[in-house]
């Protein structure tokens, strides 16, 4: 009679281990396994690009080398729609936890790299130069490097299609120029900014910081 009563308590302790949650793989194991937290098998995501991440609609995914990571594409970049898909990188910019911090920034630029990309972002710009300017406003120092990094390679697509909307962007690269940290990175970027904008943008640059001084002059 005992070895009965052991046999039906093993029985249900393995049923009970096999239709256990933490058995269950997330939706986003299948786009990157490995970088996702076991301990937190049903954590909700904590921001609406680590939503969106989660439940595959981010078409990439970060593949781990030995010396450094990689972003892996479901299909070419060059083939998906920028709309909504570089908003969407662009919002992960804000992003402090991995893997969201890597694949909002290499999937960005990665986006940025492809023929034609400059058609694509124009008509983008209105709605994407907020998101960056919300990187660049955030408290976490990594996060505004990847906004500044963002603007500069964005700048570099459009060219001086960006002037219309650079006043938006100048009084966040201000606060952080006035910071001695910062001066040296926050200037380059602007001189950049410069470069691929025109002569034009000096005049833009200056309404906002006097202080600027023109890679012409």
């Amino acid at each position: 009679m005992s070895s009965g009563i052991q046999i039906k308590t093993k029985s249900s302790a393995q049923k009970s281990k096999t239709c256990s949650p933490e058995s269950q793989p997330k939706p986003s194991a299948k786009l990157n396994p490995k970088t996702i937290d076991p301990f937190h098998a049903y954590s909700q995501p904590s921001s609406a690009f680590a939503a969106t991440y989660a439940r595959g609609g981010i078409p990439c995914r970060l593949v781990h080398g030995s010396v450094k990571h990689k972003l892996q594409w479901e299909c070419p970049p060059e083939t998906v729609p920028f709309d909504p898909l570089l908003l969407t990188l662009a919002e992960g910019l804000r992003e402090t936890k991995h893997p969201y911090t890597f694949v909002s920034k290499e999937g960005f630029k990665q986006l940025l790299l492809v023929e034609g990309a400059a058609e694509k972002v124009i008509p983008l710009l209105p709605r994407l130069v907020p998101v960056l300017k919300a990187a660049l406003a955030h408290a976490d120092d990594e996060v505004f490097g990847r906004g500044l990094d963002a603007l500069v390679q964005l700048s570099a697509v459009v060219g001086p299609s960006l002037n219309d909307h650079l006043k938006l962007l100048l009084t966040n690269l201000l606060k952080r120029l006035m910071d001695k940290k910062y001066r040296e990175e926050v200037t380059v970027a602007l001189q950049k900014l410069e470069h691929c904008g025109g002569k034009a943008t000096v005049a833009i640059i200056k309404s906002k910081i006097p202080t600027y001084c023109s890679i012409y002059s």
